[in-house]
């Protein structure tokens, strides 16, 4: 679906571009949008490389562990009769820690072995509520250390890459309050179905 988008994005601008007759700017941006995508790639690859290594210190010291262990009575509330499945929630607090850490590439396994937990639990496939709910954490997903986004203002030249920590708290967790809340007042009207 994301190559349908990017080719339609694609194809509107060569369209405007020849309907104003602006299509050797057209042409142009896209070489010099090439180019810098390639220099912020690299310029913030040391940053990143950086942070990884020190969530996989946070990881391998048993600090993801503990406060996933942390987590599971926060999280228990959200997934009504599968909170007392163990490994169901031990694999959502899990992912949700290792999205709070900033651990992407460790959440990704971890979410989709969970995921498959909830609908065998549900024993279906489809949108069951706790695997939208769990769906809505990811996306949401607060961070403790935005290191994507200080990487790229970083490499913009932002002297305090990391000023806008409160910030991206302050709105990561109004964004998960309110879609939880959401979920929670509209599901009478999205019953699960067996």
């Amino acid at each position: 679906m994301l190559s349908v988008i990017w080719v339609a994005f694609l194809a509107l601008a060569l369209l405007c571009g020849t309907v104003t007759g602006r299509l050797d700017a057209v042409t142009a941006a896209v070489g010099t949008g090439a180019s810098e995508a390639v220099t912020l790639a690299i310029s913030i690859a040391g940053l990143m490389c950086f942070w990884s290594g020190v969530m996989e210190v946070i990881r391998a010291s048993g600090l993801a562990q503990k406060l996933s262990h942390a987590l599971t009575p926060l999280l228990r509330p959200l997934f009504g009769k599968a909170a007392n499945d163990r490994e169901a929630m031990e694999l959502v607090s899990a992912n949700v820690t290792a999205n709070l850490l900033g651990l992407s590439n460790a959440a990704t396994p971890l979410g989709l072995r969970a995921v498959d937990r909830l609908y065998t639990l549900a024993g279906r496939r489809g949108s069951p509520d706790t695997v939208l709910t769990l769906i809505t954490l990811n996306t949401a997903s607060i961070q403790i250390i935005p290191s994507t986004v200080a990487a790229v203002r970083a490499s913009c030249g932002a002297a305090a890459p990391f000023d806008i920590m409160p910030a991206v708290w302050g709105a990561s967790v109004a964004s998960v309050a309110v879609v939880l809340l959401s979920a929670r007042i509209l599901r009478p009207l999205f019953p699960d179905e067996k």
